[in-house]
């Protein structure tokens, strides 16, 4: 699905930035092994997949399998941060980071044994296919010396076009609202009202179950309905449950706050089937990359708004400017 190399040096990169990280003694190294290695892998690893794959593997129900892949990517969300919680309590954070290590080499096995590129690579066509379709039958080489100068070629091209920038826009909106504040600041925020570092991760791995519904659902959706509508509601209604967070967070749960992470769950990936989808109605053969540099915007909004988060905590001494200035960008 992706190349042989990609695949190997994404999950020894993210190991080898978490490991250098747990054994760190200065800032410049945090962010050269958290930073820039866990980052770029992570990264090449993140939503630019599911828009390769659905290209590549399938002709129908291209939404329906955007969901799912994000759905799968969005796992690690539950399963992780309790016990990453747990265990920087009873054992600092530095086994933690170990833990996501073990994680990433554990996985590496399963990558070389089982992904394959293209269905050329195992004699089939992609899902739905007809026969006689040439556009399956032409398949470049998995390893193109090209590729980077296309990608970059790609961005030369499509920037000159005002959709591009709308999508890039409302996706760093995206991150911003996701990556960004939700799954930055609401832990320490949560514990600033009261809340226990482990109750308020709980909460977050419950926002990631019900990511899976979410990101289901807008696949379908995407499939049968016009995605432009979809993002106008998924962005209003999440900036809603962003606008009301502040009066929800105490030192207990209750059923607001319940009522939110199952609301906030269902929408929190849920813009990704839509807005791959018209990357690939606007810009055809280019749709995967357009995509990836649109992915981009993406985690620079989230940065941005992480930052921000920073920022607010040291002026108020608290997070709630920051709930309510990104819950209006959604509005937008």
């Amino acid at each position: 699905m992706v190349s042989s190399p990609s695949r190997t040096s994404t999950a020894v990169g993210v190991s080898c930035g978490a490991l250098f990280t747990a054994v760190m003694t200065e800032p410049w190294q945090y962010v050269l092994g958290w930073g820039f290695l866990v980052g770029t892998g992570c990264g090449s690893m993140a939503m630019t997949l599911a828009a390769t794959v659905t290209g590549r593997w399938f002709a129908r129900r291209r939404g329906l399998v955007t969901g799912a892949l994000t759905a799968a990517g969005v796992v690690g969300q539950f399963v992780f941060p309790p016990l990453l919680s747990w265990t920087v309590e009873r054992y600092a954070w530095r086994a933690a980071t170990v833990t996501l290590v073990v994680a990433a080499l554990a996985a590496l096995p399963l990558v070389l044994l089982v992904l394959r590129d293209r269905p050329t690579d195992v004699g089939l066509r992609p899902y739905g296919a007809p026969e006689n379709d040439a556009d399956a039958s032409r398949e470049r080489s998995a390893t193109d010396p090209g590729a980077a100068r296309r990608t970059v070629h790609v961005l030369a091209r499509w920037a000159r076009t005002g959709p591009f920038w709308l999508l890039a826009a409302t996706f760093a909106i995206c991150g911003a609202s996701t990556n960004g504040v939700m799954w930055t600041h609401f832990t320490p925020a949560a514990h600033d009202h009261g809340m226990p570092g482990t109750t308020a991760s709980s909460l977050l791995a419950t926002i990631g179950v019900f990511n899976i519904a979410g990101t289901l659902a807008s696949g379908r959706l995407t499939d049968r309905f016009d995605p432009r509508r979809l993002l106008a509601a998924y962005y209003a209604l999440r900036g809603l449950t962003l606008l009301v967070l502040p009066l929800l967070l105490t030192g207990h749960v209750g059923t607001p706050l319940v009522a939110f992470v199952v609301l906030f769950g269902l929408l929190d990936v849920a813009t990704v089937a839509p807005t791959l989808a018209l990357c690939r109605e606007l810009y055809g053969g280019d749709s995967a990359i357009v995509f990836g540099w649109v992915a981009a915007a993406h985690q620079l909004g989230a940065g941005l708004a992480a930052f921000a988060g920073g920022v607010a905590w040291g002026a108020f001494g608290s997070c709630d400017p920051l709930w309510v200035g990104v819950g209006a960008l959604c509005g937008t």
